[in-house]
């Protein structure tokens, strides 16, 4: 028909060559959901704050957006960050959600007892863990 191909609004590669292509209306679309798993599946609201700690995956930008949907406040950590820097963190933003993969979670749940904002953890990645949510699973 003549018109060229639509650019993507999202394209990740990682050191593997392993690519994530998304176009405007697959990532508009993604971002509804993932708004709609932040709201529904872990209670939160307008103003309430997540934590994301995690390498820069596809989903550490989904998150970013739907955040911004849900009106719901993003906190960006590095992978580097310790239990002792993730404690600070969820203190500091009384924060109800947190978000990380498999790799560091364990440093998440090592300060978990002492952090009495937080309501729900996420876990991106194919990993499940007692007592944490699949986000992969529920998108």
């Amino acid at each position: 028909d003549g018109r060229k191909p639509a650019n993507p609004a999202f394209w990740w590669v990682n050191d593997k060559g392993e690519e994530v292509k998304w176009s405007f209306e697959e990532f508009g679309s993604l971002s509804k959901k993932a708004a709609n798993v932040l709201s529904e599946a872990c209670g939160l609201g307008r103003g309430d704050r997540i934590v994301a700690i995690l390498p820069r995956v596809p989903e550490w930008w989904l998150l970013n957006v739907a955040c911004m949907r849900a009106g719901i406040v993003f906190f960006p950590g590095t992978s580097q960050l310790t239990a002792k820097d993730i404690l600070y963190r969820l203190q500091a933003s009384k924060a109800k959600c947190i978000v990380t993969n498999g790799a560091l979670a364990p440093a998440v749940e090592s300060v978990l007892s002492e952090s009495q904002f937080l309501k729900t953890k996420l876990i991106v990645g194919q990993e499940s863990r007692d007592g944490w949510l699949n986000f992969k699973e529920l998108l």
